[in-house]
């Protein structure tokens, strides 16, 4: 506690009225894909991507934000400005980089209140980072949750999201397809025709699942839909991120089978199917061959929503043979026969898990139950719901409390939801969902990818090959997922579920790793990094839309 009084102290004597927030300029084409040396604005504007207009939070005034291309290797150096007018909506934000493990750079995580504070209106925050190693797909979306309420990366919801590829000019996979550029890449959202503040009171269902931005809702207008083109004879690596809150979807394309060879930025052994589920947050690549007859073929994205189907076009988007009419098409949609199974999904060369093989063989052994608890419908892991990080009137983000000196677990905040690691350490996981409604729950590390040594619905164990990703399904209350990773990596870490609407019920708890070796391992820490919070703690005017109590 000390160290935490010590710590208001020294916020308290910054003068916010000296800030300058520098912003660096990058040149930027809209509507092309940006480098790894950009700058994202965060606005407000009427849109429609499903017939229906609605105000939303759009990046550089797109709806899904730029794509960001980068090489393996390249230094990011990405600007977020906040430029957030809206009261409707959320005028605070922060960015995460889904996917990137931010080794030696927790503090550009983009994760409010666990690596840094918000962003807040007409002020800037410049993210430096590299991937390492890293190839594959990745996306950005909005982390913010308020700390005056439990409200979680709603500026996702109402549209900050977009996606992030690192090209490996050296892909072992190379040899499978001919074309993978901006044209191959496919989002998959729902979509809400009410702001998301609106929604976190009430059971939430989404109006529409648009696809590369574009959809039907039902009772709607034709409106426009998605066209990926195609070249007869050629192979697509189509790469698939799943933006949504809170759908998970079946994806399929009528008429052909597609080769599965990335998880979340992990390359896979090929693996053929004709369907996948996937989950918010998770991406894959999948290899299509244009090898059918010259017409249009429907893309489907299926939204695990009752009632969900494909009829005047909703949930659909558009795979057109070049010589096809500009029509829609009339192919039918059949039974999957080869829909993905994540058991059946191997890392590329068996990289194997680390650590003595054997469940509870680890050298840190932990099991997370999740259960829902009347009359909030909060989420608690092991009976503690996540809590804000404030003390007094500071806001003190987890990593703010590491680098000022704490660190053990009983010293950190959230109470209860902070998990101390030690360095080097094999570390086995298993999230056991007790009574934890509204699944599958898509579990999300930060700061690591992990091997899925159980999957739920599975009674097996595979220590030898199994997929690694970080975007795990957990299912449905009675299942269980087991994971491991190496505490290689020192930082405060977020696992959460990527539903927002659970997330905003408490569904996450922190992974401090190493905190003891935080401050080295993270020197540098900007001087930027330094200055929001107390430009946050200080905000004149906040106000906070009205949140009734959550409900699942």
């Amino acid at each position: 506690m000390f160290i935490l009084c010590l710590l208001v102290s020294l916020i308290s004597s910054i003068d916010v009225t000296a800030i300058a927030v520098s912003r660096s300029e990058y040149p930027l084409s809209q509507g092309a894909a940006h480098g790894p040396s950009t700058r994202l604005t965060i606005g407000n504007a009427v849109i429609g991507p499903d017939g229906f207009v609605r105000p939303a939070t759009v990046v550089n005034g797109m709806f899904p934000g730029p794509l960001i291309a980068a090489q393996k290797g390249d230094l990011f150096n990405i600007e977020v400005v906040n430029q957030l007018s809206d009261e409707s909506m959320f005028l605070q934000t922060s960015v995460h980089w889904h996917g990137i493990s931010q080794n030696r750079s927790n503090y550009a995580d983009g994760t409010a209140f666990v690596t840094q504070c918000p962003i807040t209106q007409n002020h800037s925050f410049l993210h430096t980072f590299t991937a390492e190693n890293q190839t594959g797909t990745f996306w950005y979306h909005s982390h913010f949750s308020s700390q005056y309420a439990s409200i979680t990366r709603t500026l996702h919801c109402d549209g900050l999201r977009g996606a992030l590829i690192i090209y490996d000019p050296d892909d072992p996979l190379a040899h499978m397809y001919d074309v993978d550029d901006e044209t191959t890449v496919i989002s998959l959202a729902d979509w809400y025709h009410v702001v998301s503040p609106k929604l976190l009171g009430v059971p939430s269902i989404a109006d529409s699942m648009l696809i590369n931005g574009l959809g039907r809702h039902v009772g709607g207008p034709p409106s426009d839909l998605a066209v990926i083109n195609v070249t007869p004879g050629k192979r697509y690596r189509l790469r698939l991120i799943q933006m949504s809150c809170q759908s998970d979807v079946k994806f399929s394309i009528d008429g052909h089978s597609l080769t599965v060879i990335e998880a979340d930025g992990q390359p896979t052994e090929p693996l053929v199917v004709d369907q996948l589920q996937i989950l918010a947050g998770q991406r894959y690549s999948v290899v299509l061959v244009a090898d059918q007859s010259v017409r249009n073929y429907w893309i489907r994205g299926l939204p695990n929503t009752p009632g969900a189907n494909y009829i005047g076009g909703v949930n659909s988007a558009i795979l057109r043979y070049q010589g096809a009419p500009a029509v829609n098409p009339i192919t039918v949609a059949l039974p999957p026969t080869k829909p993905l199974q994540e058991t059946n999904l191997h890392a590329l060369g068996s990289p194997g898990v680390p650590g003595t093989p054997g469940y509870g063989n680890a050298d840190v052994n932990l099991d997370l139950e999740v259960s829902v608890k009347a009359p909030d419908f909060q989420f608690y892991i092991n009976g503690i719901t996540f809590g804000n990080t404030t003390l007094g009137n500071h806001t003190v983000p987890v990593l703010l409390q590491i680098l000022s000196g704490a660190r053990q677990a009983t010293e950190l905040l959230p109470a209860g939801s902070v998990y101390v690691l030690e360095p080097n350490k094999v570390v086995e996981v298993t999230i056991g969902m007790q009574s934890a409604i509204g699944g599958p729950h898509p579990i999300h590390l930060h700061g690591h990818a992990f091997d899925v040594v159980q999957s739920a619905g599975s009674s097996a164990y595979n220590y030898v090959n199994p997929v690694r990703r970080d975007v795990v399904s957990a299912g449905h209350p009675g299942q269980r997922t087991v994971i491991r990773f190496v505490t290689d990596n020192s930082g405060p870490w977020f696992l959460h579920c990527h539903i927002d609407w659970h997330l905003a019920a408490g569904f996450g708890v922190v992974f401090a790793e190493s905190p003891a070796d935080t401050p080295a391992y993270v020197d540098p820490v900007p001087a930027e990094w330094d200055r929001l919070c107390p430009i946050y703690d200080n905000q004149p005017n906040f106000t906070l839309p009205h949140i009734p109590n959550i409900q699942i």
